[in-house]
């Protein structure tokens, strides 16, 4: 029998279950957070330092489906500075990052600043503080899925990310889900 979940993945966890590399025995993994069935895996991934939204299933044709039909994810990402609207203009229009040592150009997605800062749980590791200059929040959704993307998108516009949460993918949502909260459902709504 296939099982779904979704997960508020918390900064600092690995996108997985087990490793096998000698430098990641410390590393905090998913199944800590939750007694998951044999043979759940994660639907795409959010990095070490990223923290939200993330789906977990057993059934492999559903992770293929989800991550191959271009669904939208949408992030709350927390940048270093005042961002522009001309920043956030070449956020949506698509702009060129580094991939794999060659040079890619994103496909347009959607961009906008977000007027009062998202009220998500504190995190573990603070984010710096005023003292070091001023921070904004935006909302950035695209339909693809490159390695630290969204991360590379605000560098190249000239506002590196300090706090990456992906609160939707499709039309599941992040939602009040609490930092480390796992939720079993029948299947998810894309």
């Amino acid at each position: 029998m296939e099982r779904h979940f979704r997960i508020f993945k918390p900064y600092g966890y690995l996108s997985q279950f087990i490793t096998n590399q000698r430098t990641r025995r410390n590393k905090k993994l998913l199944g800590e957070l939750f007694d998951f069935p044999e043979g759940t895996m994660s639907i795409g991934r959010l990095d070490e330092d990223s923290e939200g939204l993330l789906l977990l299933t057993t059934n492999g044709k559903v992770s293929a489906e989800i991550t191959g039909r271009k669904v939208e994810k949408e992030y709350f990402v927390q940048v270093d500075g005042k961002i522009t609207p001309e920043a956030v203009a070449l956020l949506r229009d698509g702009v060129e990052i580094g991939l794999e040592g060659k040079k890619y150009m994103t496909k347009p997605g959607k961009a906008e600043i977000i007027s009062s800062p998202p009220s998500f749980p504190p995190r573990q590791k603070p984010i710096r503080d005023e003292r070091h200059g001023p921070t904004s929040w935006i909302a950035v959704t695209i339909r693809e899925g490159k390695f630290r993307q969204v991360k590379k998108m605000t560098a190249a516009v000239g506002f590196p990310t300090l706090r990456l949460v992906r609160v939707r993918i499709g039309k599941e949502m992040l939602g009040s889900m609490e930092m480390g909260e796992v939720q079993e459902v029948k299947e998810f709504i894309l």
